[in-house]
């Protein structure tokens, strides 16, 4: 029965969650960890929550993930977690020997309200940190915010790493948000095209789409370097992409060492990738590539040449803010109809934003920021749609509603391969439309009769 039990009359739920859009915070911390050069991730909480946060981006990335436990036991649950967090860093350092610890919190230590820079602090203190190696943290509590919220509280806990020593470098901090590794790799590609040097951070890129060699590294040869997040406070200037995700630590540095920041959309899509090789053009006083031109173009004869497939389709789509802001121009760039959209993670400026987007179509959105699938699953029952977009928990609502589903975002738990292949930028412009059109085509083919059915279309 799947999800068929979901029925079509909409009542007002205050406390009750259905199938929340969303998965928590330490999550999105230690993806963020796993950007940084030579770090072993550090859950401070139980072995259970490590596990599951662990398992979740396994699931995700096809690759196994690296993460220490404080291991917490009813003593540490009721006296506090000090002790066990400062025997695992020695423990750490002494057994894995990693350039950088990163800490995050559960609910469990930020109920018990542990300090982890205090704690940092007497590991520093107490000769636990060997000399040229670092602790970074986090505080992310599960009950607040979603991963996207952790992802940016621990890529802020980064740019306290960052030095001002007044003197420029001509370096660009760029601040990818929650996106693929490949996505990471197709940023960095930009800039080299631009002769523009960046700092990109976090950066999953040779980490979590690494090769398979044959032989075991603990700490593959991909993230920033802590070399770099220190002369990140000398840069010209910072990228951040998406509010949500990136803006906190860009808005951190440019505080703490005078580098002024600029918060753009992720860059999916002609527009936003448009305002982002812009931006990057105008920081580092350089000019656009031919190549780049040149792509730009292939997308946008793409679009004239598949527009009529398109055309007025209406889409539902869940996922996290920022790439939500971003698909929802494509689409609508493209003359597809947005018209269902939910994410897990709250916040009023998320549903402004969309509406905005979308005021002139000939219908007003439904858009919930903190909604749910159960939500999003009865106003497509009441409202059909051509194509619903988001993880793999759509699938459910694909199925009952019989659906063309495009998997994005995260978690993709039922395909392989999402890490290789980059949806920003021009060419991740090119695939996210491919697959789109080959969605909608696919199901004309399907539904089409037989004197309908046509070998070219």
């Amino acid at each position: 029965m799947l999800l068929r039990h979901t029925p079509k009359e909409i009542k007002e739920r205050s406390a009750l969650v259905v199938n929340p859009a969303k998965t928590c915070q330490p999550i999105g911390a230690m993806y963020a960890a796993l950007g940084v050069h030579g770090c072993l991730p550090h859950s401070h909480g139980s072995q259970g929550c490590c596990a599951y946060h662990r398992s979740a981006l396994t699931k995700h990335y096809k690759e196994p993930i690296s993460a220490a436990t404080s291991s917490f036991t009813e003593g540490a649950s009721v006296f506090g977690g000090q002790a066990n967090l400062l025997q695992a860093i020695e423990n750490i350092f002494t057994v894995y020997e990693p350039e950088v610890i990163a800490v995050h919190t559960t609910c469990l230590s930020e109920t018990i309200g542990d300090d982890i820079k205090q704690i940092r602090d007497k590991a520093e203190k107490s000769g636990l940190v060997p000399k040229g190696k670092h602790i970074i943290y986090c505080n992310t509590p599960s009950y607040i915010g979603s991963h996207v919220t952790g992802f940016s509280n621990m890529v802020k806990g980064m740019t306290e790493v960052a030095e001002n020593t007044g003197k420029k470098n001509g370096k660009v901090n760029v601040i990818p948000g929650w996106v693929e590794p490949a996505d990471m790799e197709e940023l960095k590609r930009l800039a080299a095209l631009m002769a523009v040097p960046i700092t990109l951070f976090p950066d999953t890129s040779g980490v979590l789409n690494g090769p398979l060699s044959g032989e075991y590294h603990m700490f593959p040869e991909g993230g920033v370097t802590m070399k770099e997040l220190k002369e990140a406070g000398d840069a010209v200037g910072t990228l951040a992409l998406g509010e949500w995700c990136s803006a906190d630590a860009a808005r951190s540095l440019d505080t703490r060492c005078k580098v002024p920041c600029k918060v753009l959309d992720m860059p999916f899509g002609l527009k936003a990738t448009d305002r982002f090789v812009d931006a990057l053009r105008i920081i580092a006083g350089t000019s656009v590539p031919e190549e780049i031109t040149r792509e730009r173009g292939q997308l946008v004869d793409m679009i004239s040449d598949s527009h009529q497939y398109y055309y007025q389709k209406k889409v539902a789509l869940f996922g996290d803010p920022d790439q939500l802001i971003a698909m929802t121009e494509f689409l609508v760039s493209i003359d597809m109809w947005p018209t269902h959209m939910v994410t897990g993670t709250p916040g009023s400026k998320f549903e402004k934003r969309i509406k905005e987007l979308t005021a002139h179509l000939p219908y007003e959105v439904n858009v919930k920021a903190g909604g749910d699938m159960f939500l999003l699953h009865q106003w497509i029952k009441n409202e059909p749609v051509d194509l619903l977009i988001g993880n793999t928990y759509g699938k459910y609502i694909s199925r009952d509603e019989d659906l063309p589903f495009l998997r994005w975002g995260f978690p993709i738990l039922d395909r392989v391969g999402h890490q290789y292949f980059p949806t920003v930028g021009y060419k991740g412009g090119l695939r996210l439309l491919e697959k789109i059109l080959g969605l909608l085509l696919d199901r004309k083919d399907r539904d089409d009769s037989e004197t309908q059915f046509e070998l070219t279309l």
